[in-house]
This record gives structure tokens, C-alpha cells and sequence, in this order.
């Protein structure tokens, strides 16, 4: 199985974190307000809850890819 990679537009990303309180140990919110991906390469197992987190940004910066 193909593992799925996060992208992130950084010039569409705030900082605001509510992905980061869905999956704590893949996202990251710096103290400067950017985000740290901590894991890019998701396996198929977690595509569910991660691609929930993804589509939970308002700024719609974030994308999983095959």
C-alpha cells in the first residue's frame, strides 16, 4: 500500500491548530504560529483521522496526497 503525504500552504495556514488537537502527534503549532508537520507520510491505516484534521482547517491549507 501507497502511504499518503500532508501538504501545507503555508501562505494559507494561521496557525490556529484545530488540526492539531485532532491528531497531536502529526501536527504541530510553533510559537510563532506556523505549523510543524511531525509525521508527513501517513500510512493507510490513519487516512480516516487524518484526512478528518485536514479537512478541519478553515483555511483550507492543508491536503492529503497519494
Amino acid at each position: 500500500m501507497i502511504d499518503m503525504r500532508i501538504v501545507v500552504d503555508r501562505g494559507r495556514c494561521t496557525g490556529l491548530g484545530i488540526c492539531e488537537s485532532m491528531a497531536e502527534d502529526v501536527f504541530e503549532v510553533q510559537g510563532n504560529g506556523s505549523l510543524r508537520v511531525l509525521i508527513e507520510d501517513i500510512s493507510p491505516a490513519r487516512r480516516e483521522e487524518i484526512q478528518a484534521a485536514v479537512d478541519s482547517c478553515p483555511t483550507e491549507a492543508l491536503k492529503l496526497v497519494d
